[in-house]
């Protein structure tokens, strides 16, 4: 097995220079900058080449100088996107030869397709694989990916075979699927695990509530992605699993861009390859350090299909250290998608942490999920035995954080519904007010 792995290994790294060896000069680049810094200096000099490439080769961005600051370019989102998508695609690569298309999950709307060109890829591969070893992932190693796996993503048998990758469905994660998942992780010898943390957060809890013997399992390290997952799931599976459990920060449209150290639960943000700006909730000024603000990113790659200035929904607090001509980003705070946001009733912003760190080890509960319906309105909904649930003890874990006139409704349900994305929506905003 392991002299499987290491050829494996040796043999990406033989391919890649047969090719030219773009992914070796990106990783070592992305490796350069998570030790010294990113360089101010080059990164000012990829925004001008990738500004320059969009004004040339895309119709959206015609009306603009090829010398226009950043910041006086429009904020985009996937609603722009989607509105205008062929406005944004570059006359380069009309043919999208080598290219790939890459969809967003479309949890809560329409996909949106990316298309990434050839040098994109192999920067997104290089992210990956500088990530994944950060987290104990080297390529080879047997791999468990958790996601819902559609026509557009599935792989085949010898690409399975050649990226020693198992597939794992989670759209359905009952009883039985998670058993059959952890039987063939045990057989199969998997040493990572790599999947949605809503679903992490589902094996976890059937982990504790079956009594399953993971003694057997070799897993080395666990990666949630896509999501925010609570403290204490993830220290609970380091424990069961005796393995570092970090998360990437990630997305379909721009590829792994972050990562959480072993011992914390900030990110460490590839600033290598995407320019990020850390704007103000209700304007588009910067926020100041430590400001929960909106994430837009501009990728500093992607001539396909440029994407500058993309919000893409999540929020999340920040930390920039200055080296005079290098920097490093840290993201103290990440809340995830601006519809995971709950607000107390006095309006103030709560990070959905106060919910899932709290509800996480509800003896009873088996999936749950938290609404605010109105200002001052909020419906817990539990899967769960009614019988060993005590209510009041949920309201003392989160009901000091929304007020005194906040108004709470525990409903019980047989199934918190996946999304089409294969996720579970732990926390949801319905209230008029904040969409």
């Amino acid at each position: 097995m392991i002299i499987d792995e290491r050829a494996r290994w040796m043999g990406f790294w033989v391919l890649d220079r047969l090719r030219g060896g773009k992914v070796r000069k990106s990783y070592d680049e992305i490796r350069d900058a998570y030790r010294r810094g990113t360089s101010r200096r080059v990164t000012e000099k990829k925004l001008r080449k990738i500004i320059s490439h969009a004004v040339r080769t895309t119709e959206f961005y015609s009306r603009f100088d090829e010398n226009v600051s950043l910041t006086d370019l429009p904020i985009v989102n996937k609603d722009t996107y989607r509105a205008g998508y062929d406005a944004f695609l570059s006359s380069d690569f009309s043919d999208k030869k080598g290219c790939r298309i890459m969809c967003t999950s479309g949890s809560t709307g329409t996909p949106l397709q990316v298309v990434q060109d050839p040098d994109k890829i192999a920067k997104d591969t290089a992210d990956g694989i500088f990530f994944g070893a950060m987290a104990g992932y080297y390529i080879g190693m047997r791999m468990a990916f958790i996601r819902v796996w559609v026509n557009n993503v599935r792989k085949s048998a010898l690409r399975l075979y050649a990226e020693n990758m198992i597939m794992a469905e989670s759209a359905d994660l009952s009883d039985d699927a998670i058993r059959k998942m952890l039987d063939e992780w045990t057989s199969k010898h998997v040493k990572v695990i790599v999947g949605y943390a809503s679903a992490l957060s589902e094996i976890c809890k059937f982990i504790d509530r079956t009594g399953y013997d993971v003694s057997r399992m070799t897993v080395r390290s666990i990666i949630p992605i896509s999501e925010a997952m609570p403290a204490g799931i993830r220290e609970r599976l380091a424990e069961l699993f005796d393995c570092p459990v970090q998360s990437w920060y990630s997305n379909e449209e721009n590829g792994i861009m972050g990562i959480q150290p072993r011992d914390g639960d900030s990110y460490y943000i590839d600033t290598a390859n995407y320019y990020y700006e850390i704007l103000k909730l209700d304007s588009d000024e910067p926020a100041a350090p430590g400001e929960l603000g909106r994430i837009v990113i501009t990728d500093l790659n992607n001539r396909a299909m440029p994407m500058l200035r993309y919000d893409n929904g999540d929020l999340a607090s920040y930390e920039l250290t200055d080296y005079g001509t290098r920097y490093r980003l840290v993201l103290k705070e990440l809340y995830g998608r601006r519809s995971d946001i709950i607000y107390d009733t006095k309006g103030g912003a709560l990070t959905p942490f106060v919910i899932t760190n709290n509800l996480w080890d509800v003896e009873g509960v088996r999936q749950f999920q938290f609404i605010q319906t109105d200002v001052k309105n909020y419906t817990v909904r539990l899967n769960a035995d009614k019988e060993k649930i005590d209510e009041a003890d949920i309201m003392r874990r989160i009901g000091h954080y929304f007020g005194d006139d906040a108004v709470f409704t525990i409903e019980y349900v047989d199934e918190i519904p996946v999304l089409n994305s294969g996720k579970r929506k732990y926390i949801m905003n319905l209230c008029e007010k904040y969409k």
